[in-house]
């Protein structure tokens, strides 16, 4: 059967994963979930073992949570297309892994979301004959994973949305240098508010006649499908899986750890999560008191999340039919400063020779808490959500050395930077893109 997809307001139809995919956005302004998450053959997990490449795990899951929304040669298609790199699991020292996400084109987590994405949605657009425009927020990472994936892809045309100031340099650079069918945007204001503008713009019945808008974002349900991928991938690497897994996963907007607790959902053997993230503590708190307190966001080191109002938060939620009790017994929240992040970075570089980026950190030291509070041996895995070069200035600062750059990127910052600078004001989001319909 093909997958059905429902809003998490409970106030639209279901719909097939192509309407979902498509507009992004419910016409109720919630998220779209799946209707059903199966569990997958027991088989298949215990086939998952290290010489099973990406790929193969990739297109088990995707068939399984899919059904026959695609056919079986296109969805293989799409699936070897995307994932033309790997995440490879490195031991960090004990029994304490850290899962790399950063081997794809851009070196970070979200080419795996982004490469699949655009694969999916470039197979819609051929198959409908739409012209289709992306508008996606972006606090770091995300801008220049979706212009990468959807880059010269025919019948797509993207505009990026960032924060002035608060990305990286080297994320700027890899977001604003493409050209072709790719426009960066950047506001005069956070990432809440990009995204703010992002949601006012899927509701507004002016720029429907001039746009058929669907979203990269995470809340893009086409984003967390291929994120649950990796997570069964870093089990069938494990060394040992007779030891209870636990994953801290560093968290901004949430989607990652959602698509975490989907592979929990359906199959993935892991005891529990740990929600990492920079003192933009809206879910942590929540843990600890069921009190959702979204806030404006604080700028850190670890700027990739530096989000103070997570919408992937209601699909959390969604997962576990709105019970708060249930969800906390698979979720742990630990927050992390600054200061507490750079001493991380210090500490495993000079005991065990591996550099994390700042995020790596948070989630390296959310793991190191969970495993401290308990009296029995774990498998611990963190993630490494990008690659300590896109960092350069925080790292270096942390390690007092030069980062080397890998050659695509350095060759990126040679490029020159092209963005609209825009107010932080939806209406001037909304001139600009009816002013050049």
């Amino acid at each position: 059967m093909p997958m059905k997809l429902y809003s998490t307001n409970h106030q639209s139809p279901l719909v097939s994963l192509k309407t979902a995919v498509l507009q992004g956005l419910p016409p109720d302004n919630g998220l779209y979930m799946p209707q059903n998450l199966p569990p997958l053959p027991g088989s298949f997990i215990e086939s998952l073992k290290p010489d099973k490449s990406f790929q193969e795990v990739a297109l088990t899951v995707a068939t399984h949570l899919l059904g026959d929304e695609l056919s079986a040669a296109d969805l293989e298609r799409i699936v070897n297309e995307a994932f033309f790199f790997d995440a490879p699991l490195v031991n960090i020292h004990d029994n304490i892994h850290t899962l790399e996400l950063f081997h794809g084109p851009t070196l970070a987590f979200k080419d795996f979301a982004a490469q699949f994405m655009a694969k999916l949605m470039g197979q819609y657009v051929r198959e409908s004959g739409i012209e289709l425009t992306i508008l996606v927020a972006t606090s770091g990472d995300t801008g220049s994973a979706v212009a990468n994936g959807f880059l010269k892809v025919p019948g797509i045309r993207v505009f990026i949305l960032y924060p002035s100031g608060k990305v990286s340099p080297t994320q700027e650079q890899q977001l604003t240098t493409l050209g072709h069918n790719i426009t960066a945007l950047e506001v005069a204001g956070t990432f809440d508010d990009c995204q703010a503008m992002v949601k006012q713009a899927f509701l507004d019945n002016d720029l429907r006649p001039h746009y058929q808008l669907s979203s990269a974002n995470s809340i893009n349900i086409a984003r967390l499908i291929p994120q649950s991928f990796y997570y069964f991938r870093a089990y069938a690497q494990l060394p040992d899986k007779s030891l209870p897994l636990v994953i801290s996963v560093p968290s901004g907007n949430f989607g990652n750890l959602s698509a975490g607790l989907i592979a929990k959902k359906i199959g993935l053997p892991v005891s529990q999560f740990i929600a990492a993230t920079n003192v933009n503590d809206v879910v942590p708190e929540y843990l600890q008191t069921s009190i959702f307190r979204p806030r404006p966001s604080l700028a850190t080191y670890s700027n990739a999340m530096d989000v103070g109002n997570p919408s992937n938060f209601p699909r959390m939620l969604a997962l576990y039919d709105e019970n708060i009790q249930q969800l906390k017994k698979d979720l742990n929240g630990f927050v992390y400063t600054d200061a507490e992040t750079i001493a991380a970075m210090q500490a495993v570089y000079k005991n065990f020779s591996y550099i994390l980026d700042p995020h790596g950190a948070v989630g390296y030291l959310g793991l190191q808490a969970f495993i401290a509070q308990q009296n029995s041996a774990l498998n611990g895995i963190f993630l490494e959500t990008a690659h300590p070069a896109k960092f350069g200035q925080v790292v270096e600062h942390a390690l007092k050395q030069k980062i080397d750059l890998p050659p695509a990127l350095a060759a990126t910052l040679e490029l020159p930077k092209n963005a609209t600078l825009l107010e932080n004001d939806y209406d001037a989001l909304k001139s600009y893109l009816l002013d050049i319909a």
